[in-house]
C-alpha cells in the first residue's frame, strides 16, 4: 500500500519526561507501530486494534464481505424491519 503524502510539518517539543502530545491526532487511535531509521527518524504508525472476540470477522473472507454488503444497503435506505426480536433475548445459544 502506498504511503499517503505527508502534511506540513509542525514543530512539537518533549515535556521533561519525554512525552510528545499529539492533541487530535490521536482520535480513533489506540496504540502507535514506533519504528526507527538507522538515521534516527522516527515513524509513528497509528493502529486500531480489536477486541480477540470479534478477530474471527476479519479472519472469515466471507462473513466480512456480507457484513460490508449489509453497511452499503443499510447506508443507502434499502432496509426494512423484521420486527422486535426481544423474545429471543432468553434463548439459550449453542456455541
Amino acid at each position: 500500500m502506498p504511503r499517503p503524502a505527508f502534511e506540513k510539518k509542525r514543530i512539537v517539543r518533549p515535556d521533561s519526561k519525554g512525552r510528545i502530545t499529539l492533541g487530535a491526532k490521536t482520535r480513533g487511535v489506540s496504540s502507535y507501530a514506533v519504528s526507527e531509521s538507522a538515521d534516527g527518524t522516527i515513524t509513528l504508525e497509528p493502529l486500531v486494534e480489536i477486541p480477540a472476540r470479534e478477530a474471527w470477522l476479519f479472519k472469515n473472507e466471507a462473513a466480512l464481505e456480507s457484513v460490508k454488503r449489509g453497511s452499503k444497503q443499510a447506508a443507502e435506505g434499502k432496509v426494512r424491519s423484521r420486527g422486535s426480536f426481544a423474545k429471543h433475548a432468553d434463548d439459550d445459544i449453542d456455541e
